[in-house]
């Protein structure tokens, strides 16, 4: 069930995407981002992170997509027993859509945001948020940019005892961009989803450095927390990332 909620989110976004290039090949980015590592001894740990994020800016409309992924190993070895386990302690994935319709003013629009999150190792086996409401681009010039989206929702949530939390929420999001030199920026992107039950937050702060061409490095640090979790779970999430950043448009 979950595989085919993921895969029509994909679908949709794919297609989604696909039409806009069709409509205006100019305006289309996306990066494709990518973290590895292995390591060896007495502890092997097998680390893998990846996503991919696009843009649109069409004439009517704005709209942006991200997938996340995140998967960790470990394996140790037993010292009663001298045989080596492997631990999963990472798994996570992440997709969202947002798209905002422009009125007559273009920096005032309405968006339509939509999201799904499977996290093993959080309190819930699967969050997924729909969202409605008034976005704004606050300013955009070549040194900067703020944007932001306000309006009300619904979550939908199964916690790891298979018992539905769903309800209204109101979301809140905000995005701001530094470019710091023509080969450096800073971003901080930051949303919340307030309910009755629980309030969910993400944010990310990153710095970005051109090594070459489309290739670049991105340092970032993320945090994912919720409000309401069982015992023995913690609220906050933190990730702490060194990974390369490939722009294909």
């Amino acid at each position: 069930m979950k595989i085919t909620k993921i895969a029509a989110m994909v679908s949709l976004a794919t297609m989604s995407i696909g039409y806009a290039q069709a409509e205006d090949e100019k305006d289309f980015t996306m990066d494709g981002e990518f973290g590895f590592i292995v390591t060896t001894g007495n502890t092997e740990t097998t680390s893998l992170s990846a996503g991919l994020s696009a843009k649109q800016e069409l004439e009517q409309w704005s709209n942006d997509y991200a997938i996340e992924a995140l998967y960790k190993k470990d394996t140790v070895t037993d010292d009663d027993t001298g045989e080596e386990v492997e631990n999963t302690t990472a798994q996570k994935f992440f997709a969202s859509g947002q798209a905002n319709y422009k009125l007559e003013n273009p920096d005032y629009r309405l968006f339509g945001f939509a999201s799904y999150e499977d996290d093993r190792f959080s309190n819930f086996k699967y969050q997924s948020t729909v969202a409605a409401g008034w976005n704004h681009k606050v300013w955009q010039n070549q040194g900067s940019s703020f944007n932001y989206s306000i309006g009300p929702g619904y979550s939908f949530a199964k916690d790891q005892n298979d018992e539905s939390v769903n309800g209204a929420i109101l979301r809140a999001a905000a995005d701001y961009k530094w470019q710091i030199s023509e080969t450096a920026k800073f971003t901080q992107t930051f949303s919340t989803e307030v309910g009755s039950d629980n309030t969910k937050t993400r944010a990310e702060s990153a710095l970005t450095a051109q090594i070459f061409g489309g290739l670049s490095m991105k340092l970032s640090i993320k945090f994912d927390h919720n409000s309401d979790v069982a015992d023995g779970v913690e609220k906050l999430d933190t990730e702490t990332a060194a990974t390369l950043v490939y722009s294909f448009f």
